[in-house]
C-alpha cells in the first residue's frame, strides 16, 4: 500500500518549479504595471519646448 502524501523527489521538483514559475510571472506583472504608470505620468506633461518653459495660458 502505498502511503497518501506522495513525498517522491519528483512531486517536490514540481511543486518547486511550480512555485518558481508563479513568483516569476508575478514579478513580471509588477514590473509591467510599474512601466505602464511611469508612461502614463511622462506623457501627462507637456512637451519640452526649445525656446521656452511652459506655462498655462493666460485666461484674463
Amino acid at each position: 500500500m502505498q502511503d497518501e502524501n506522495d513525498t517522491s523527489i519528483a512531486s517536490r521538483a514540481a511543486i518547486a518549479a511550480g512555485a518558481a514559475i508563479g513568483s516569476a510571472a508575478i514579478a513580471a506583472a509588477l514590473l509591467y504595471a510599474k512601466r505602464r504608470k511611469e508612461k502614463k505620468a511622462a506623457s501627462a506633461l507637456p512637451p519640452p519646448t526649445s525656446t521656452a518653459a511652459h506655462f498655462p495660458a493666460e485666461t484674463d
